[in-house]
């Protein structure tokens, strides 16, 4: 059985095996050999976006979060990687990082965050003033993100913070303000990350032990699967109290179905003991959140009718 938590971290195929070898490591820094990330950060502002009734009149608002999720997932790794360069070193996973291994100095790791986080303000001005400064208001929340997994058992649910705020942004974007219907988005997104990212932290807990890293994976030990289970249903009932807002019809909820039988599948399918049935579940969130578009935007899109 292949053990994922003795596979590297950062892997040189498909598009990144195709760059330039002295580009190569700009891109593992931002893990562009890994997209899922990026998903994961666009998918609650795609969200927000379909269920306010903007997916088909503001359809460009969903190519310019993605542009930014894409930027901003890339400066927020290559922050991590910043912080974390010498704890990584010390993790079997993580040592081929390219600030662990010096295949980047830390003053080009600074150059490449900087010059992301300029794509991420050509974004920004994209917006209205509102949905700008509820942006600007999640700064900070990334700023502390790397440092909660040592003063923190639960740095999982730090990362829904910071990983969801692309709802409150996406549902200003499109109505100029926020409502509850936005505000439980957000709430289940954070839910969904923690449910997630405790899932995928389940690779490290022999070297988060031995390092002295704290997570929710280990936090929880043998209860992972029932504490992933409650992160998930918290999430679909907030989300279900969102489109109840939006579409106060019993048949509206119904568009959650696929979205629960999803959720219902990662936690049955589990073994926690696996670190590649961890990875693949994680990764399943891709399409989880893509299911979960299509319910807002069934729901949204009729109800802007």
């Amino acid at each position: 059985m292949t053990d994922d938590r003795a596979l590297p971290d950062t892997q040189h195929h498909g598009l990144v095996g195709l760059l330039p070898r002295r580009a190569r490591p700009y891109a593992l820094l931002a893990r562009h050999d890994r997209p899922i990330g990026w998903w994961l950060l666009f998918w609650p502002g795609a969200w927000a976006i379909a269920l306010s009734g903007g997916a088909i009149a503001r359809w460009d608002l969903l190519l310019w979060f993605l542009l930014g999720a894409i930027a901003m997932r890339g400066a927020g790794c290559t922050y991590n990687d910043i912080v974390d360069r010498d704890l990584d070193r010390r993790v079997a996973r993580t040592r081929s990082r390219p600030l662990a291994s010096g295949a980047v100095s830390l003053q080009a790791a600074w150059t490449w965050l900087v010059l992301q986080c300029l794509v991420g303000l050509v974004v920004l001005v994209q917006l209205n003033l509102v949905a700008a400064g509820v942006a600007l208001a999640s700064l900070a929340l990334v700023a502390a993100y790397p440092f909660m997994k040592r003063i923190t058992w639960w740095p999982q649910a730090w990362l829904g913070l910071v990983f969801s705020w692309a709802a409150p942004v996406g549902w200003a974007a499109v109505t100029g303000g926020i409502a509850w219907p936005g505000l439980l988005v957000y709430a289940g997104a954070v839910f969904w990350v923690i449910g997630y990212d405790t899932i995928y932290a389940l690779q490290d807990v022999e070297d988060d032990a031995l390092v002295g890293v704290r997570s929710s994976a280990r936090r929880l030990g043998s209860k992972v699967r029932p504490g992933v289970a409650l992160f998930y249903a918290v999430a679909l009932a907030c989300w279900a109290g969102a489109i109840w807002l939006v579409r106060p019809d019993w048949l509206a909820l119904l568009a959650l179905l696929p979205m629960a039988g999803h959720l219902a599948w990662q936690v049955l399918t589990l073994d926690t003991a696996d670190g590649a049935s961890a990875l693949a579940r994680f990764r399943a969130n891709r399409n989880a959140g893509f299911l979960m578009f299509a319910a807002c935007f069934v729901v949204g899109t009729a109800s802007a009718l």
